[in-house]
């Protein structure tokens, strides 16, 4: 198995217990509230932060699926060599914008968070955790993206 299956893989079980954590963190605030009369008072906020890391993290894994919402008008309405320069040009796009805004710019924000020892109310987690899924969402999306332009029948 190559390692972009691998990847993909490993991602896609890391969603998935992401996603189950998320499920059981709620359920627990349901819980507490409902039933025990006094809501959790770490569950919101860990709530919010997993829901950060499901949405970028998920949206790396849906890039590298090709899965993307896209509207493909115009790409249909082109010949060949047109359409292959259009998908090319369009791939770059989005190479460059998760290398400066998340690679770049998220790894910025990570280092200074980490550098004012920022930390999250409840859970006193350092929030440079919490954002480091932007910097490694953004890795993953240049990886794939160069991975599909050097696929040979790209």
């Amino acid at each position: 198995m190559n390692f972009r299956k691998t990847l993909d893989s490993v991602l896609a079980k890391v969603l998935i217990v992401i996603m189950g954590v998320m499920v059981l963190n709620v359920l627990w605030q349901v819980f507490t509230r409902f039933v025990l009369g006094t809501p959790s008072s770490f569950t919101d906020e860990l709530a919010r932060y997993l829901m950060i890391w499901v949405g970028i993290l998920g949206a790396a894994y849906v890039s590298g699926k090709n899965m993307h919402v896209a509207i493909d008008v115009l790409p249909q309405k082109l010949g060949g060599k047109a359409q292959k320069r259009m998908h090319i040009t369009v791939q770059l796009l989005v190479m460059a914008f998760a290398l400066l805004v998340m690679v770049i710019g998220g790894g910025r924000l990570v280092y200074i968070t980490y550098i004012l020892g920022q930390q999250s109310p409840a859970l006193q987690l350092p929030l440079a955790y919490v954002y480091a899924v932007i910097p490694l969402s953004g890795i993953l999306i240049v990886y794939y993206k160069m991975s599909d332009l050097l696929k040979p029948n790209a």
